[in-house]
């Protein structure tokens, strides 16, 4: 690189990473996610508009790549075991959902716009598929990727991104450009394909895990590095050069690390390169959105965006009811996938090469693209309440009902269900309720049965039979319990001991004093375990761990205690055991009375 281009690059690169995180902050703030903000800030740094930053074609060629790290690291997720499992959602859902989407788009474009039958299905097949690198982070950052619900929607987006290679076959056939007479037949594209994934697998059981291996005996961390990156390069170059998906070869070689020992620590390694190259291609789509199209014929590039996002909300969701899925998750699932996604710009640019469709049908295809895309944050958003509210009132999910059980449980996550199995290994019948659906599912497949309803309210837990129930035990997440509930509760049910899963320190003082019969702070024992374990594993004697224990609990009452008398958090501070310049170790001859105050250091929340 020349000194003009690296000034070039660094110029560009200020304003480019400026605005994207400007419009980040923006949207997250917002709660409309990361993708939309870097659209936006795209566009307006973008030749269209500010002019700051050139060359987005080739900042794309390098950000496709963000699209293979994200395939990479999603494989990684999956087991070559659970892929098996998943097979009838890819392969059977997946496989209708891009034929039927893609002949609907196709009906839509060469009657709405007036296309020919070859030009029709360049554009209306590409527009089946949904945006990989948009859907997987949302359902990620909602924690739902593991769920029924997320898998059906990655086992669609898996098959379409398969998909690309029929795709690109179906564009050769139909293809007018003679140069394109002279590559392989789709026959043996199929070959080539099959060649490759057995090519990937065997590379990984044979060459990679070995590789990995003998950089874990070394223990250097810049060769998981190197070696990680190598692996999807690799992947992705030997599909590329067979005219494949690279994002489908990142993806096989994931699955094939999927259950080695080294998974965490490549995903570690992989998973900034992924963020920045991720974000750096939705940068790229804005910069190269074509306002100029899009302001000379407004109407059709915004009836067309409605009409894909219909057409794809209206297939996906039937499509979706029709494998049996509950008609609220149908509906968010046909809403999450409604937009066109990237893979449509690289079948644009093959149907255009192919002289099926103009350069102006590409950019106007491309923005309508776009523009569905930024819409999907604002869909789900503005849907969220129709499609999970009347879940109960509709009776889709059965409500609490008194069974005679001992105890009622509220909030069956992972502090929940800890409590519930061990009430239960002693016999204690127990009720469970919660709000949240895809846990209800989950639970249902280990045996569990969780009632959906609002444990907060008075009402509800009657029905769940409260009024004879010797315990309810508030097990929910976050700083949720107020004390006017626990009072109301006692009031109700005044025969059931109450307890209470309390967030932190503040928490716990909130509710001292009431009638609960006991509030435990979620962390401070598996954080006193911890401590101990700590302290055995550099030699510490077992009678000074125990001793130190029982110096911290009494330490910790007495503050309690303080702190509630005086009404403020920051009282008693000089009662914290930690000064890192005065051993304060029991058992030392010098050491001072464990009892006498010391400086104050550490947390007050906890």
């Amino acid at each position: 690189m020349d000194h003009g281009a690296a000034h070039s690059f660094v110029a560009e690169s200020a304003p480019l990473l400026g605005f994207a995180l400007l419009f980040v902050l923006i949207f997250r703030r917002m709660g409309l996610g990361a993708t939309l903000g870097y659209l936006v800030a795209g566009a307006l740094v973008g030749p269209q508009l500010l002019g700051l930053v050139g060359g987005a074609e080739s900042k794309m060629g390098i950000a496709e790549f963000g699209i293979a790290l994200l395939l990479f690291l999603v494989g990684l997720e999956l087991s070559p075991s659970r892929l098996w499992r998943m097979k009838r959602d890819i392969f059977g859902f997946g496989l209708l959902q891009v034929a039927l989407c893609g002949i609907a788009l196709s009906v839509v474009i060469g009657f709405g716009a007036n296309f020919s039958l070859a030009a029709a299905l360049a554009l209306g097949l590409p527009l089946a598929l949904s945006s990989t690198a948009q859907v997987l982070p949302m359902l990620q950052s909602a924690g739902r990727l593991r769920t029924p619900f997320g898998e059906r929607a990655f086992s669609t987006l898996l098959f379409q991104d398969i998909s690309i290679v029929p795709l690109i076959t179906i564009i050769a056939i139909l293809s007018r450009n003679p140069a394109d007479a002279q590559g392989p037949p789709g026959w043996l594209l199929a070959i080539y394909t099959v060649a490759a994934i057995t090519g990937l697998v065997l590379a990984g059981r044979y060459l990679l895990r070995p590789l990995f291996r003998l950089i874990g005996n070394w223990g250097e961390r810049e060769l998981f590095v190197f070696a990680g990156l190598f692996t999807v390069v690799g992947a992705a170059a030997l599909m590329q050069s067979i005219g494949l998906s690279t994002a489908l070869g990142a993806f096989i070689a994931g699955v094939m690390l999927a259950d080695s020992p080294y998974r965490h620590e490549i995903e570690a390694d992989i998973e900034p390169f992924r963020s920045i190259l991720l974000g750096l291609f939705f940068l790229s789509v804005g910069m190269m959105l074509d306002l100029t199209a899009i302001a000379e014929r407004p109407v059709f590039v915004l009836g067309m965006a409605a009409a894909l996002i219909a057409t794809k909300t209206v297939v996906i969701t039937g499509l979706a009811m029709a494998f049996r899925m509950p008609w609220r998750q149908a509906l968010g699932l046909g809403l999450l996938l409604s937009q066109g996604g990237e893979f449509g710009f690289v079948l644009f640019a093959q149907a255009q090469n192919a002289l099926l469709i103009a350069p102006e049908a590409v950019s106007i295809f491309s923005a309508v693209v776009t523009l569905s895309m930024a819409t999907t944050p604002f869909l789900m958003m503005f849907t969220k309440r129709f499609r999970a509210d009347a879940v109960a009132v509709q009776g889709e999910r059965e409500g609490p009902v008194s069974d005679g059980s001992n105890a009622l449980i509220i909030g069956y996550g992972r502090f929940g269900q800890t409590v519930g199995q061990m009430l239960n290994a002693q016999g204690i019948a127990v009720t469970l309720i919660d709000t949240d659906i895809e846990m209800i599912d989950i639970a249902g497949q280990f045996g569990a049965k969780v009632y959906y309803g609002d444990g907060t309210r008075i009402d509800m837990l009657r029905q769940a039979g409260a009024g004879e129930a010797q315990l309810i035990l508030f097990c929910l997440d976050g700083d949720k319990i107020e004390p006017e509930l626990v009072e109301a509760v006692h009031e109700s049910f005044p025969n059931a001991s109450i307890f209470v899963r309390a967030y932190d320190r503040r928490a716990l003082l909130k509710l001292k004093g009431g009638p609960a019969a006991g509030v435990v702070r979620e962390v401070l024992e598996s954080a006193i375990v911890m401590a101990r374990k700590a302290m055995a594993a550099v030699g510490v004697d077992i009678e000074e761990i125990e001793r130190t224990e029982d110096l911290y609990r009494r330490r910790d009452r007495e503050r309690l205690r303080i702190q509630h008398e005086a009404g403020s958090l920051t009282a008693a501070r000089e009662a914290i055991i930690g000064d890192p310049d005065l051993d304060w170790r029991p058992g030392r001859r010098d050491a001072p009375d464990p009892l006498e105050p010391k400086a104050a250091t550490g947390s007050e929340c906890g």
